[in-house]
């Protein structure tokens, strides 16, 4: 059965397993989420549900936004995302998902925005090789040959250049629950995962299982 969930990254730590060994892990703050819209073949053409995590002041909120949570009787939320669910017909507007949908060993898919890093040269963003740095060569961190001449008189696209690093929407696969624990919302999950602390994340079973 297909689950999701969404959350907040509030930092790394390192647990320890029943051998003594070290495994670090990423916290997150996982619910408790309400469904704020069922969605059905019918009517919108798929079966889904939309989810909110996170409250949010009223004055930050449009009309809108504030009409369509009230015809659901759920509390303004700040993070909200669609889950495509094969039992989506069993959840109902309102309706809380908490962390205890999953379970310690289980695989899981985790999205988000990670960190920006501004603009940036090619060494760093592609990790491309550096000239020598001796005097003479006058070629240290530059770009290279881009492959324009007077054929075809262009560069190529796709090619790897300086630009924009990070702030993308980025996934990662199939990685695995080390711990849940429901009392407080916490899911520790095993290695890192994308965005900066504080950010929002999506928690789904791995593509890969």
């Amino acid at each position: 059965m297909k689950k999701g969930i969404l959350g907040r990254k509030l930092g790394m730590t390192q647990i320890f397993d029943e051998k003594g060994k070290v495994i670090p892990v990423t916290v997150i703050e996982a619910g408790p989420c309400v469904v704020i819209q069922k969605k059905a073949v019918e009517k919108d053409g798929y079966d889904a549900i939309q989810v909110g995590f996170g409250d949010i002041r009223e004055k930050l909120v449009n009309k809108p936004l504030k009409g369509h949570f009230a015809k659901s009787g759920v509390s303004l939320k700040r993070f909200v995302k669609e889950f495509k669910l094969e039992n989506a017909s069993e959840y109902e507007a309102g309706q809380e998902i908490k962390v205890d949908i999953f379970a310690e060993g289980d695989k899981v898919d985790v999205s988000g925005v990670s960190k920006g890093k501004g603009f940036q040269g090619t060494i760093r963003r592609w990790n491309a090789q550096r000239g020598p740095m001796s005097h003479g060569s006058k070629f240290h961190r530059a770009v290279g040959s881009m492959g324009a001449s007077s054929d075809p008189s262009r560069t190529f696209k796709n090619m790897k250049m300086p630009g924009h690093m990070g702030n993308r929407n980025t996934t990662v696969l199939n990685l695995q629950i080390a711990k849940v624990i429901p009392e407080k919302n916490i899911i520790l999950i095993k290695g890192g995962v994308p965005g900066p602390n504080k950010s929002f994340v999506t928690i789904q079973n791995t593509v890969k299982a």
